[in-house]
């Protein structure tokens, strides 16, 4: 009776006997590409590609997924997502800017609303796109949507940043930032044969609006403008047959293409504009004169880092640096400088710079190899600080090494409807920009020309064709002197309409002329010619010309509709009343911005006068203020701000003598609430460690503090240290260290250089830590003096320390003092 059981009869379950087949054949499915393989005579470098291929597809395919799935958690419990903690560059904005609000109503009504939108997009695509789809091409006429659903993932709004200050009267502009982390499905298919679709997309960036004009009627405002003002972050998960695009390099190419598209109408210069009133100028709306021009000198670079090794690392080579350089869509490339570490450019670089607040100035440092370029170093100056001083020349750190900066030269022009500013270009540079709307034409003509040796002569082989009356898809080719660009392709049509605008940089507007020549996308040729000399322009009022042109070579009415701005690129004179405070410069934080003396020659660094060190002891002189840079010449040729004129500081305390204790009680009432700061740091931290110290001073240390907003970080210089303790017959090698408490950890620590057998040191040295105003005010400097010890020696490691109260200083204005050191950090009796 088992036995009946265990083996089924000829009447048996028949599907029992299909499970030992099936594994059979999972088995044989490795072997199958050995099989083919052979079967075609490939050999087995062809086996060992396409296995690799599939690896390498496989792996990309898993991390895309589980990048999407990771998202769709955050999207479930933000809140958890945040305690994990998350790299800061992942959390909303309003999280570390507290000028972006969190508007988490709209997306309460995104996610009511979201079913019904779903609803009315798949009616759309099924009644709509998918009978212009099988129209479009014979191959597609069993092209059909098998599913469509836009899941339960809504898109999100992350913050809104509204610009109150420094913007017209007349708009009103938001910074809106989108997150769109959909597990949205769509597949298509073809005859049942070619099956698609997408399962997952991500969606990041910065959607500008621009309610503008305002208006004393409703709906108060004439239009709507809408960009990006970088191209936004895109990644798809792709299905089907689709699936070969998730193989790398191709996905990037794929997905690169894609935000083309996007770019090419929403991100800038693109715009795109809805009005709401009939009689506002969408022109202007659509494409208005830019804000400046930024020109960039790079100059040069040092200490850069080693990249090109032989006989793994062991023989230190050096790197072939080239400078990429980014404001929007507008990119530049250097030359390369062969194995040098402290390469020299002298190049030049101009970028239009449509929006600032907004669109700032990217720099990357890359090693030029063979097979990979290796990265150098990163950089991101804020231009608005350059707008406002107009003229900037720094030596600038960069992020993300152990080493490096790049001097820049940074020149903002203004452009001006002004001919009596026209100069003279120098060494090739442009003196004045024009700006084309491209609008429409008319009356295209339906004959056929070709553009041959600068004639237009109708081809006789055209005469024997038939009469084609098919309207032409016309586009335009603009030209100024050698840089040519295109237009977006019209519909067939004899009055077409392109509604775009352009930028040339002209050297000469005396004898540079507009070269324009529209043209037939379908038969490749010329369908009118229009010469226009850049001289008329300055007869013009506003130096602006908007009409319609007549093209030669065309029809009998034939025309296009373009409006012409010339302005002149001037340096303007900055604002009396704006205080140079440096520049913006971050990528993944700020980083130290180094002063514009530092672009004097470099060398040795001579030692002040035992006169000037018994001044700088004894009297008392007035901080130094903020200076303000008027030109690059007076920049070369200002005193050393952080070395020389803070030599000379004197204390705040009206009696000359050092400040007294820091309220160390002010600090132990607010530890508690520094945990949610930092609990690793907070629970580490003791504001009476060391106190039953002996209080002997030690030295003396001076440092200046000042809050700057524009950065939104604690800036410290340390200026020098003088009477240090004497750690051996030399003196000492002293460097300083500074903690912003409660937090001591590691990377947060900053760290002077040693300067050598001294014991009144120079360093001149500023740091930034990047807090809030409120938070800075509730914490501690800590700064040390350390004697650069050898390893094994018993010299005195620690010189003496001062704890700097943050808490009654005016923050703002900023303070440069001189601090007693001691022990414990407290001054001594």
């Amino acid at each position: 009776m088992k036995q009946q059981e265990q083996s089924p009869g000829p009447g048996g379950d028949p599907l029992a006997l299909l499970v030992p087949v099936r594994r059979v054949l999972w088995l044989l499915v490795p072997l199958l590409p050995v099989y083919v393989c052979g079967r075609l005579g490939l050999g087995p470098l062809w086996l060992g590609l396409g296995s690799l291929l599939w690896v390498l597809w496989l792996r990309n395919k898993r991390s895309k997924a589980a990048r999407l799935t990771a998202a769709w958690e955050l999207l479930d419990d933000e809140s958890l997502g945040v305690t994990r903690g998350l790299n800061p560059q992942q959390l909303p904005s309003w999280v570390n800017f507290p000028d972006v609000e969190r508007v988490e109503w709209v997306n309460k009504v995104l996610g009511q609303a979201w079913p019904y939108f779903g609803a009315y997009v798949e009616r759309m695509l099924t009644e709509k796109v998918e009978p212009l789809i099988r129209a479009s091409n014979v191959h597609l006429k069993a092209f059909t949507f098998t599913k469509i659903s836009f899941g339960q993932k809504f898109p999100r709004v992350n913050g809104v940043k509204a610009y109150a200050k420094n913007v017209d009267k007349r708009e009103v502009i938001l910074d809106v930032q989108i997150c769109y982390t959909g597990d949205c499905e769509i597949n298509v298919e073809v005859k049942k044969l070619c099956k698609a679709g997408v399962k997952g997309v991500q969606l990041h960036g910065t959607l500008r609006v621009i309610l503008a004009p305002l208006l004393p009627e409703a709906p108060f405002f004439g239009a709507v403008t809408m960009f990006f003002i970088q191209k936004p972050h895109l990644e798809i998960n792709w299905t089907g047959i689709t699936n070969v695009l998730e193989i790398p390099g191709v996905s990037d190419m794929s997905d690169s293409m894609i935000i083309d598209i996007i770019s090419s109408h929403l991100v800038l210069p693109n715009r795109l504009t809805v009005p709401l009133k009939g009689h506002v100028n969408i022109a202007q709306l659509r494409y208005p004169v830019p804000q400046g021009v930024l020109r960039v000198h790079l100059i040069e670079a040092e200490n850069l880092i080693p990249k090109d090794n032989y006989l793994r690392g062991v023989i230190r080579g050096k790197s072939d640096p080239y400078v990429v350089l980014r404001v929007g869509n507008q990119m530049f490339k250097s030359r390369t400088i062969k194995e040098n570490l402290n390469p020299r450019w002298g190049d030049t670089y101009e970028f239009v710079v449509h929006e600032v607040p907004g669109q700032d100035l990217e720099v990357d440092l890359y090693d030029e190899d063979p097979d990979k370029d290796d990265f150098l170093g990163s950089l991101v100056v804020g231009l608005e600080g350059v707008m406002k001083d107009r003229v900037v020349q720094e030596w600038f750190p960069l992020s993300d090494v152990a080493s490096g900066k790049v001097h820049f030269k940074l020149e903002w022009f203004s452009l001006l409807a002004a001919q009596e500013k026209l100069r003279e270009a120098e060494k090739g540079l442009t003196t004045a920009m024009l700006i084309v709307y491209l609008d429409s034409a008319c009356n295209l003509p339906r004959n056929h020309f070709e553009f041959s040796n600068n004639e237009y002569a109708r081809k006789q082989k055209y005469a024997s064709y038939p009469k084609v009356e098919k309207e032409p898809s016309a586009y335009v080719v603009l030209s100024v002197g050698k840089k040519f660009t295109k237009s977006k392709t019209c519909a067939p049509s004899k009055d077409p309409v392109w509604e775009q605008g352009f930028a040339f940089f002209i050297q000469d507007p005396h004898m540079q002329h507009l070269h324009a020549e529209v043209k037939d996308d379908e038969r490749q040729c010329v369908l009118g010619l229009l010469d226009f000399p850049l001289h008329r322009l300055l007869g013009c009022e506003d130096l602006t010309a908007e009409q319609r042109f007549p093209l030669s070579n065309s029809g009998a009415d034939s025309g296009v509709r373009m409006k012409l701005v010339l302005r002149v690129l001037h340096v303007e004179e900055p604002d009396p009343e704006a205080v140079y405070s440096g520049i913006n410069s971050m990528k993944h934080g700020p980083v130290s911005i180094r002063r514009a003396q530092e672009a004097k020659p470099r060398g040795k660094q001579h030692k002040p006068s035992e006169g000037q060190q018994q001044s700088s002891q004894g009297h008392a002189v007035p901080p130094p203020k903020l200076l303000r840079k008027d030109s690059a010449a007076n920049s070369a040729q200002r005193p050393n701000h952080a070395g020389h004129e803070q030599s000379t500081a004197a204390p705040r305390n009206p009696t000359g003598s050092a400040p007294r204790n820091p309220n160390l009680r002010t600090l132990q009432r607010i530890a508690p609430s520094l945990i949610s700061l930092n609990s690793v740091a907070s629970s580490c931290f003791d504001p009476y460690e060391g106190h039953g110290a002996t209080d002997v001073v030690s030295g003396e240390i001076q440092i200046s503090v000042q809050y700057v907003s524009s950065r939104r970080c604690l800036s410290v210089t340390v200026g020098c240290c003088r009477n240090l303790t004497r750690c051996s017959s030399t003196g000492a090698d002293p460097y300083v260290r500074i903690y912003l408490l409660p937090d001591r950890r590691w990377p947060s620590r900053k760290k002077t250089t040693v300067k050598r057998k001294t014991l009144n040191p120079e360093y001149n040295e500023k740091f930034e830590f990047l807090a809030f105003l409120e938070d800075v005010k509730k914490r501690m400097l800590d700064v040390a003096v350390k004697n650069n010890r050898s390893f094994g020696s018993h010299e005195r490691k620690e010189l003496g320390k001062v704890l700097v109260d943050l808490s009654t200083a005016d923050l703002v204005e900023g303070f440069t003092e001189w601090f007693e050191l001691t022990p414990s950090g407290h001054p001594g009796s």
